[in-house]
C-alpha cells in the first residue's frame, strides 16, 4: 500500500459527507489544548507505539499535525504496520484553520 496526501479541504469534505474514517491528531496534548478538531482521535506520536492496538487497520485512517511532518511520519508507520488505507493531511491543523475553520486556533 502507500500513503495517500489530502489537502484540508478534502478533510473538510470528508468530515461534511459523515464519511467513515478515523482522524488520528498525532499532536502533544498542550498543542491540542491551543487547536482541535472535534471528534479527532488523540494518540501523540510520542505514544504510538504504545498505544496502536487502539486504532484499527482496516478503517480508513487520515492523520494530522501542525503543519504535517510528523503526521507523514506517522502514516508511513501506519502503512507499514498493515492499515489498509492511510491518508496524511498536508498542511495540519494550521492550514485547517486557516482556509476551513478560522474559529479553530492558531499556533
Amino acid at each position: 500500500m502507500s500513503v495517500r496526501e489530502i489537502d484540508v479541504t478534502e478533510l473538510a469534505r470528508w468530515r461534511s459527507e459523515d464519511r467513515a474514517f478515523v482522524l488520528l491528531d498525532v499532536r502533544e496534548p498542550d498543542e491540542i489544548a491551543k487547536a482541535a478538531i472535534e471528534g479527532a482521535v488523540l494518540i501523540p506520536m510520542s505514544r504510538l507505539t504504545e498505544r496502536i492496538a487502539e486504532l484499527d487497520p482496516s478503517a480508513e485512517t487520515a492523520v494530522l499535525c501542525h503543519h504535517g511532518g510528523r503526521s507523514a511520519m506517522v502514516a508511513d508507520y501506519l502503512d507499514d504496520a498493515g492499515f489498509t488505507s492511510v491518508a496524511n493531511v498536508d498542511g495540519g491543523i494550521d492550514a485547517y484553520a486557516k482556509l476551513v475553520d478560522p474559529s479553530i486556533g492558531r499556533y
